[in-house]
């Protein structure tokens, strides 16, 4: 049930930083990554149930904020991108390494990241349940020098409930 979706998300963020760790050769800053998943709520109980799914071919849009930290200015570096879940309903972005910018686990860091579902290819599952996430766990990795932003997940459903396989 739910135990099942976090420890896929887990799975997935401790994958993610195992490349990242590969690829990344900025000492300073972090390299941050934003990602989160999309999946159908097949019961429709606002859960991930074991009859749930994620979804791939989803079109989130991201809208990210990150306040810099510098000497004398307050600087602010604010994008909006769209991304395509992967057949495993993760969407990923990777946020190439600023200066100033750091890890929002850092108390002096205010830096916030958004996820809003746009749209499907989903015949089934169609109906917007979780549309938008601001909720975010950000995991900061001294080792690989990364941080990843996982946002809540989010969630489409069917028209119908299936009572046969969901009950009443």
């Amino acid at each position: 049930m739910a135990s099942r979706l976090v420890f896929a998300f887990c799975f997935f963020s401790f994958l993610l930083q195992l490349e990242a760790a590969k690829s990344h050769s900025n000492i300073n800053n972090p390299q941050i990554t934003v990602m989160g998943i999309v999946y159908c709520d097949i019961c429709s109980n606002n859960s991930f149930s074991r009859h749930s799914y994620f979804l791939p071919g989803v079109e989130v849009r991201i809208d990210c904020m990150f306040n810099a930290i510098a000497p004398r200015t307050a600087e602010q570096i604010s994008f909006s991108v769209n991304r395509t879940t992967n057949k495993y309903g993760i969407y990923r972005l990777e946020v190439p390494s600023v200066d100033g910018v750091q890890c929002a686990r850092d108390k002096a860091v205010k830096s916030t990241c958004r996820a809003t579902l746009l749209s499907t290819s989903s015949k089934a599952c169609a109906i917007p349940g979780f549309q938008s996430t601001s909720d975010q766990i950000s995991i900061k990795s001294k080792q690989a020098n990364m941080c990843i932003y996982s946002l809540n997940a989010l969630s489409y459903r069917p028209s119908k409930r299936d009572t046969a396989l969901c009950g009443k």
